[in-house]
């Protein structure tokens, strides 16, 4: 019997998946790639395959896990199995610089972007900004990997030749420009399905730890900005979001074969939209779902449950 295939390497991300899939009697199995091997003479077994591997697994020891993820994403689509979040997908989550290149052909606008490999290189990168503030990142990153505000390049100077410069697992550090929002959030867009599903306004007043998986904890927060913590929930999801950026986003995940995402944008002081991240990985807050009625796992499970009934008919 045909089943839904999970990928993945961090069961506590995928337990919410799991249990609906159980309310809604879809048979599946878990391929937990943290280690394993692709026979690339054999074929795959039917089913619909769901790709969850995260750009931050080597957080988890899993340093691999996304390069095995791809092997076997590859061999599936050899084989023209149905597979939600493929090979497209992985590249995109494992490197912001091929995400803002995806997001600039389709007219979206990211914040201006060097990327640097080597110390001598993120000093000379951050030459452009003089004057400026800007903000460290790693190219291959979640949970907010080497992100670190910098208002002087001297300030950089000292991180990255002292014993706190993180070195990112790809070698790619990123220098950004900072945008200055106005009110402390950002505004994270869920896509299901490749069709948009909510936006949830995430408060940064203490910083910006972003995952909204709420067994997801980070030590260190980014880029504070200093007001006291809020009494409103940290993760609410929200109507008044911009058309014209959801179409865009909805054309832009339709080109590069992504089913599920999470994208998140931030405005400036005029109101302009900058995008700068998208989550091929997605997670979804408990607490804002349950007080909206939106329920992101839920759908995803409905649609690899209606994706395995119409295989069933056509065998």
């Amino acid at each position: 019997m045909s089943k839904v295939y999970i990928i993945h390497e961090n069961t506590e991300w995928t337990d919410h998946l799991t249990k609906r899939l159980n309310e809604l009697n879809v048979p599946y199995e878990e391929w937990h790639l943290d280690q394993g091997l692709v026979d690339l003479s054999e074929a795959p077994p039917e089913g619909i395959f769901y790709n969850r591997m995260s750009a931050s697994s080597h957080t988890r020891g899993h340093r691999y896990a996304p390069e095995l993820a791809a092997s076997v994403l590859y061999w599936l689509e050899r084989h023209n199995r149905k597979v939600y979040n493929g090979s497209r997908a992985i590249q995109l989550e494992v490197s912001k610089v091929a995400q803002y290149m995806a997001l600039n052909e389709h007219g979206i606008q990211t914040p201006k972007t060097i990327a640097a490999v080597g110390r001598e290189a993120v000093l000379n990168a951050a030459a452009q900004f003089e004057g400026k503030p800007f903000i460290t990142k790693h190219n291959r990153a979640g949970k907010g990997l080497g992100v670190q505000l910098f208002y002087s390049i001297e300030g950089l100077k000292q991180y990255v030749n002292g014993p706190d410069f993180e070195e990112p697992v790809d070698g790619i550090t990123l220098i950004q420009e900072y945008i200055q929002a106005p009110e402390p959030y950002i505004t994270r867009c869920e896509f299901v399905n490749g069709k948009f599903l909510y936006a949830v306004r995430v408060d940064t007043s203490e910083g910006f730890e972003l995952c909204p998986a709420d067994a997801c904890q980070i030590g260190d927060l980014f880029c504070p900005v200093g007001e006291e913590t809020p009494a409103k929930p940290k993760f609410q999801i929200v109507d008044d979001v911009n058309d014209d950026i959801i179409s865009k986003y909805e054309s832009m995940l339709k080109a590069n074969n992504v089913k599920v995402a999470g994208i998140e944008f931030i405005r400036d002081a005029n109101g302009e939209i900058y995008t700068y991240d998208i989550n091929t990985n997605t997670n979804y807050n408990g607490d804002a779902e349950a007080a909206a009625g939106k329920y992101g796992m839920l759908e995803i499970a409905k649609v690899l449950k209606a994706e395995l009934e119409k295989m069933a008919l056509t065998v």
